[in-house]
């Protein structure tokens, strides 16, 4: 038997092995229990590949990502097996691996039930302890048809092979190259006990998978298309240790307690009301109060930093994107056009910034007014798809914090810094302050101008963001149609990173629109345009805000900051005057003179988080003073009633948590 000579590609080290002809990955690995695949040649393989000479070979780690997308979709093969063995009539759909877990789709005739997801886990953990093989199988597109008859899903997948999309996660079951159905074996007789067309890898065998728990269960369309039947899909989640799915679902569980969705109805801030309609929130007095006091604060910022207040309509007409290209680039994310005017196409904005040119464009303009800074707290529409709506974080309408700044090209790169700079200390202010940047890039099938004013555009934001001296991660293909962009990714209290400001470089709009302003020398320039929105949107913040403070605002955005807490009916009005004196100062403070026994009153506005209670009772009446209660339950008693007060404006004024 000849030898073969293979590399093992570890990080920045390799090692040359000689083994003999007919090893396996898996023998390269023997031992290295953590090792779930192989890549080779920059393509992942099972365990069971056979190397050849010359190859080099690099293991893949359970906890990488391509080690975690083996392992979950693994899992969701087996999920797929429990299910038919559970509901033999279900038909198969597509089974991807998704961040944190898997899903499986599957047509049924009535929806999952809690029961049914607890005895299909059951099922799941009998497979896992049989240890079935997975074990590849290369077939032609006749013999999966034939294999697969009975298969509607799969048929209409083999069809798809070379142009499976990664959106709706085909192409973890047909690639571009050849088809291949994965067995799952019997590890004792050898047996066919389950399989599925799949382009893989795996792991070896469903005894490797570690840890894993069914999530929910949730309608969704096949491939994503509201023209497709409706399948039922499975959530699930896996991971490389019992350890970790439990810290998974602790997370989760913290997650659940901080969504706005929930703490919006608990402290009664905002509501989605089905009358109005999905992703259309209105907000109540107290999420109103926060609102303002964010919007009030961010309006000072700008004004400070020389931007100047605009505003523009709600609606358009149709002409307005044509020239902008959003009816080329855009249109499926607007909403369908009203018919005015004797036929005239009206539409509902997307964006601001096509207004914002015309307000450049309405007299003319010299190099002295540059870099000119326009402002706008602008409603805008998007429709978005009903399954993609989300509490405030993905809404149908919402309000950008939208800035589009006009400037010279020799004052491009200073703007962009001090923009940055501006962004990311304004965010500090909020309470955010773990970030880092993504750079996205032309995407090559979706775009507008020359690539040489892409590339300029491309380099300069990468200069820029360096100076920040934050992580920069690439997003190839993600800039928008007009130029590309830098992001803002902000971590929250839990470690989720939410996309909050964007910095976008822009070309070619100015000249769409012909815009032009005189130069020092007489001449007609055209100028850059830098689009900037520091929110995102003021609902979409507000909600990122309410997550990370998990309800608790800190002191300067809580919409009530004090509340007065009287022992009994003799003390309402002492803490009213003193009410009346911290209002006099600005502060948001109530008096809660309601019949309930002091303790329910605490506890009612502990649930409603409020940062200060002012209690007081006879002594302090008597002294001239008050008793702090904290938010954390602590206590101050005696302080008087000017040093209490200083002391609730020091917290606002510093804009610190308590």
């Amino acid at each position: 038997m000849s030898d073969v000579r293979v590399i093992i590609q570890r990080d920045s080290e390799r090692e040359e092995r000689v083994v003999t002809t007919g090893t396996t990955a898996a023998e390269l690995f023997a031992g290295e229990r953590t090792i779930v695949a192989a890549r080779v040649a920059g393509e992942l393989k099972d365990l069971a590949y056979v190397v050849a000479d010359g190859e080099e070979v690099e293991p893949v780690e359970i906890s990488s990502k391509e080690g975690l997308d083996i392992l979950r979709h693994s899992t969701a093969h087996v999920m797929a097996q429990a299910v038919q063995e559970l509901f033999p009539e279900a038909k198969l759909g597509i089974g991807p691996p998704v961040k944190d877990g898997f899903y499986y789709d599957f047509d049924v005739e009535k929806p999952f039930t809690p029961d049914d997801l607890k005895a299909i886990e059951k099922k799941m953990q009998e497979i896992q302890k049989r240890g079935q093989k997975f074990s590849r199988r290369v077939v032609t597109d006749e013999e999966a048809r034939d294999e697969l008859a009975a298969e509607p899903y799969k048929l209409e997948l083999i069809g798809l092979k070379g142009a499976a999309s990664h959106d709706d996660g085909a192409d973890v079951e047909v690639g571009a190259g050849e088809l291949t159905i994965y067995d799952n074996l019997d590890p004792k007789t050898g047996d066919l006990c389950w399989k599925d067309l799949c382009r893989g890898p795996h792991l070896p065998t469903t005894r490797v998978i570690p840890a894993f728990k069914l999530m929910r269960n949730a309608a969704a369309y096949w491939r994503g298309s509201e023209k497709n039947p409706m399948l039922q899909r499975i959530y699930g989640t896996a991971w490389p240790s019992k350890d970790e799915l439990k810290a998974h679902l602790d997370f989760l569980a913290e997650a659940e307690k901080r969504d706005h969705r929930r703490l919006g109805s608990e402290l009664d801030l905002f509501s989605i009301p089905e009358q109005i309609g999905s992703g259309l929130a209105v907000f109540h007095p107290k999420g109103g109060i926060i609102r303002r006091v964010m919007e009030d604060y961010s309006r000072r910022k700008h004004e400070e930093a020389d931007y100047e207040f605009v505003y523009t309509p709600h609606a358009t007409k149709g002409k307005l994107f044509e020239t902008s290209g959003h009816l080329d680039w855009y249109a499926d994310g607007m909403y369908p056009p009203m018919q005015l005017d004797e036929g005239v196409d009206y539409y509902l904005k997307p964006m601001n910034c096509p207004m914002h040119n015309l307000i450049f464009d309405a007299r003319g303009r010299s190099y002295r007014e540059l870099p000119l800074r326009l402002f706008e707290f602008g409603t805008v529409y998007r429709y978005e798809k009903s399954g993609v709506v989300h509490g405030l974080t993905r809404a149908r309408g919402f309000t950008q914090d939208d800035a589009h700044i006009y400037c010279t090209r020799e004052q491009m790169a200073e703007e962009l810094d001090r923009t940055l700079t501006f962004v990311l200390d304004l965010l500090r202010d909020y309470g955010l302050n773990d970030f880092y940047l993504e750079l996205s890039t032309k995407d090559p099938e979706k775009f507008v101008g020359s690539d040489e004013a892409w590339e300029e555009a491309t380099e300069t934001l990468r200069k820029v963001a360096e100076k920040q001296g934050l992580e920069l991660v690439a997003d190839p293909g993600g800039a928008a149609f007009y130029g590309p962009k830098i992001s803002v990714q902000a971590k929250d209290a839990i470690g989720r990173t939410w996309q909050m400001s964007t910095i976008q470089l822009d070309f070619n709009l100015p000249e769409r629109f012909e815009l032009q302003y005189t130069a020092a020398d007489g001449s007609r320039q055209r100028p850059v345009m830098i689009h900037r929105a520091l929110f995102g949107s003021i609902e979409r913040f507000f909600a990122v805000l309410l997550e990370h403070y998990a309800g608790a605002f800190p002191a300067w955005l809580a919409p009530v900051q004090a509340v007065g807490i009287p022992i009994g009916d003799a003390h309402v009005e002492y803490l009213q005057e003193f009410a009346a004196e911290a209002k006099k100062k600005g502060l948001r403070v109530e008096v809660d003179a309601s019949s309930d026994r002091m303790q329910k009153k605490i506890r009612n506005h502990q649930k409603l988080k409020v940062p200060f209670m002012i209690i007081v009772g006879d002594d302090d009446m008597a002294a001239g003073t008050v008793s702090f209660r904290y938010r954390d339950g602590s206590q101050k008693n005696g302080i008087p009633r000017d040093e209490a007060l200083a002391e609730i404006l020091k917290v606002v004024e510093d804009r610190v948590q308590v």
